[in-house]
């Protein structure tokens, strides 16, 4: 009987590791919508690390996490670091790249729970009386977080997260235009 268990949980170990090993060494997650302001409005959301948090998912999730602005204001240099709850864990944004008024390319360096280095934008397009706005991030996929991606479905729970927070911005990029 204990050989079948071990031979089960080797075998189970063994699937999973080549499902792993099948997965790609990088992932983009990326979500739209279609905001009715313009996109300067919209922009002003998107280039300054405090404006961010009033529409950021993350916030929501640990209103009382630790967070420090440095750099410059807001555009290129603009730091953000954050230090929340196990939901949020730690990490530095920093802005690295602006096309005013349609991208925002960020360097994000997650330090806890899992140390990481990813490149999220913004994107922003011109629509007749709007803007569409697509909000992504992609970077390197190491073995571990393959191991873990047979489990998670990563678009999934990333990409919900980014509804959520475009839906917010949509809300005050909208309310701020009326």
């Amino acid at each position: 009987m204990l050989k079948i268990i071990v031979a089960a949980v080797a075998l189970t170990a063994l699937t999973v590791l080549i499902l792993a090993a099948r997965k790609p060494n990088a992932f983009r997650v990326a979500r739209t919508i279609v905001i009715d302001a313009p996109p300067d409005k919209v922009f002003e959301f998107l280039d300054d690390p405090r404006r961010q948090s009033e529409w950021s998912p993350w916030d929501k999730k640990d209103p009382t996490m630790r967070k420090i602005y440095s750099g410059a204001p807001k555009g290129v240099g603009a730091v953000y670091e954050w230090d929340g709850n196990r939901s949020i864990g730690a990490g530095r944004l920093e802005i690295v790249e602006i096309i005013s008024p349609s991208k925002v390319v960020m360097d994000l360096r997650f330090l806890r729970p899992m140390k990481g280095r990813n490149i999220a934008e913004y994107d922003v397009t011109p629509l007749r009386g709007g803007s569409e706005v697509t909000w992504s991030i992609r970077g390197p996929l190491p073995f571990i977080s393959k191991v873990m991606c047979v489990f998670i479905n990563m678009d999934r729970m990333i990409g919900k997260e980014f509804e959520a927070g475009l839906s917010d911005l949509k809300l005050l990029a909208e309310k701020k235009r009326g």
